[in-house]
């Protein structure tokens, strides 16, 4: 029983001393098409590892909802090293660079597999000790059939309806 809680104690102190190398975060959307009388949503969480005050890896899992004349339901995985060039008290500026793959599935339609790689410029914007508010501002790379782009192909994308705003929590 001893050992036991020794051990305990040594693994709690252990995950203390890594406290602000951890986050977890991601966002959500939702979307009402009254013409339609269609939702449309998406659930995207993300959970990452800081490996110094540059870089962090981390994965994103995303569940995506088309509530359009034919309903669609996407998943992706889309893991990405994170590389920060610039940070002062209250912000950070940075580029999220990776690859996702998804596959998705339209009512009475075969799924669709898809794939991108590139890069996503970012920014944090410390809220408190533990929680930023993260926005990304459109893409750059490839992209085949991936859920989040119009088909297949490449180039850069930086306009209002490509950002996306959540919050992270470091511990």
């Amino acid at each position: 029983m001893k050992k036991m809680l020794v051990l305990l104690v040594v693994v709690m102190a252990a995950l203390s001393a890594h406290a602000q190398e951890m986050y977890l975060g991601g966002g959500i959307s939702l979307w009402r098409n009254t013409d339609l009388d269609k939702t449309s949503f998406s659930i995207t969480p993300d959970v990452g590892y800081e490996l110094s005050e540059q870089w962090a890896l981390g994965i994103e899992l995303a569940y995506a909802h088309k509530g359009e004349e034919i309903s669609t339901n996407a998943f992706a995985l889309a893991p990405y090293a994170r590389y920060s060039f610039y940070e002062n008290k209250i912000v950070r500026l940075f580029l999220d660079m990776g690859f996702g793959f998804s596959t998705q599935k339209a009512r009475h339609q075969d799924a669709v597999n898809g794939f991108e790689i590139g890069v996503k410029p970012g920014m944090a914007i410390k809220l408190n000790h533990q929680f930023s508010l993260i926005t990304k501002v459109g893409f750059a790379g490839y992209r085949d059939d991936y859920f989040r782009g119009e088909g297949s192909g490449f180039g850069v994308s930086v306009e209002g309806e490509n950002i996306s705003i959540g919050i992270d929590y470091e511990f």
